[in-house]
């Protein structure tokens, strides 16, 4: 089992090796909270929020997060589920290093096909790494913009 940031056990990276690119999964809510300021893109099947950290790790980190509109446990579960084999499969080549990567569940992407979706994290990231992200919020309702 490999330590985390926080000195909490982080077993879904406890078979890779030091060095290896895969990606370290965030688990505190301040982690969470910082990606929230950070570049975004949309997806038909999750929203991508993507923030570079300020410490000198160059491992891509990511979380994952699934609202109880999207569903009950189960469909947040499976959602999840599909998320991580997506990071899997692309962060560590695809990822941008020394950032915060998060996956906010949006409800397609239970039924969306799993090509489609990796594909759409692929133009994602490229999307980020090109800058051509959003880095502004809609304003939430009855709140209007501050300029």
């Amino acid at each position: 089992m490999v330590a985390g940031a926080h000195g909490n056990l982080d077993t879904d990276n406890a078979g890779a090796p030091e060095g290896s690119g895969a990606p370290v999964v965030m688990r505190q809510r301040s982690d969470f909270l910082a990606a929230n300021g950070g570049l975004r893109v949309g997806t038909p099947g999750f929203v991508l929020l993507v923030k570079s950290r300020a410490d000198q790790n160059a491992q891509a980190r990511i979380g994952y997060t699934v609202t109880k509109k999207t569903g009950n446990a189960v469909v947040r579960n499976r959602i999840k589920r599909r998320f991580r084999e997506l990071a899997r499969a692309l962060l560590p080549e695809h990822g941008i290093a020394g950032a915060d990567h998060v996956l906010i569940g949006r409800t397609d992407a239970l039924t969306r096909d799993f090509a489609a979706m990796k594909a759409d994290l692929e133009r994602a990231l490229a999307r980020v790494r090109e800058g051509k992200a959003s880095s502004d919020r809609r304003p939430q309702h009855g709140k209007p913009r501050r300029r």
